[in-house]
């Protein structure tokens, strides 16, 4: 059975026995989000309740806190959030389907990668017990050719992302004649950059409201409380912080269940060491 198929029988199943329900299913649901049944809801709290305990209630120098959703708008801006927690991202014009950029880039060298890979097990299997994997990839015409294909997209894509180039990047793209997997055309925007944090209004008045997000991970929370923790709780480091909390991220493609949801839950621990005593 292919695994696409086992996936779609996981969910089904999950949906039946009243484990995991599509959110808002009964006005055609809200994609990436989902809510846990009168099992998926048990089993959720048992896990949690085991990591907290083994986490937290096992160790005397680890304490739990349990940090607001909405924090200052600073603390994003301070963690790199605001200016660096984003994907680049592309539409194809004809589909009108919107991928991430860069895993498209991945996926074409994933399969370059097997090309080399599918040489590589053929000669081992001809050759048996004399078979030098090393020798062949620097000898093989093939092999050579794609390995020097490979390290030239790769080089260039590292560097792209790394300048945050968004033209390489489609460029690179367009050069590799990477088509949209659902239709086949190679019709792309340009590429732009997509913030995953949901933003809204803090404030009675919408007018005069602050624009604040609401959380992408539990970890800030933990550091902006570190000194009040360790004060109030008279921590020596080194000493851990646990967190079990709700998480937002505005997902380009959330397709993959509830392995890939703008709304989930973290459980976190953050242990603080001197510097050097790593």
């Amino acid at each position: 059975m292919a695994q696409e198929d086992v996936f779609k029988k996981l969910i089904a199943h999950s949906k039946e026995y009243g484990y995991i329900f599509p959110s808002s299913e009964i006005y055609d649901g809200l994609g990436a989000v989902y809510d846990y049944g009168q099992y998926g809801v048990e089993l959720k709290n048992n896990i949690k309740n085991y990591w907290w305990d083994s986490m937290v209630l096992l160790h005397e120098n680890i304490v739990g806190l349990d940090s607001a959703i909405f924090m200052h708008p600073k603390i994003w801006e301070a963690s790199g959030h605001v200016d660096a927690f984003n994907d680049p991202l592309i539409d194809n014009k004809d589909s009108k389907k919107r991928y991430r950029a860069d895993i498209l880039i991945e996926e074409y060298l994933q399969k370059i990668e097997a090309k080399i890979n599918k040489e590589i097990i053929k000669a081992s299997k001809r050759f048996g017990d004399v078979f030098n994997e090393k020798q062949f990839r620097e000898t093989n015409p093939q092999v050579k050719q794609n390995q020097a294909k490979f390290n030239a997209i790769q080089q260039r894509y590292v560097a792209a992302m790394e300048t945050d180039d968004l033209k390489d990047i489609r460029q690179i793209i367009l050069d590799c004649e990477i088509a949209d997997p659902v239709s086949g055309s190679r019709n792309w925007t340009d590429v732009r950059q997509f913030n995953l944090m949901f933003e809204t209004k803090f404030g009675s008045v919408s007018e005069e409201a602050n624009s604040i997000y609401l959380r992408p991970e539990t970890a800030q929370g933990i550091f902006v409380n570190f000194l009040n923790v360790q004060k109030s709780g008279r921590m020596k480091i080194p000493f851990g912080i646990a967190q079990v909390g709700k998480a937002f991220r505005n997902e380009i493609i959330a397709r993959q269940f509830i392995f890939r949801m703008r709304e989930f839950e973290q459980m976190e621990m953050q242990f603080f060491v001197r510097p050097g005593d790593e």
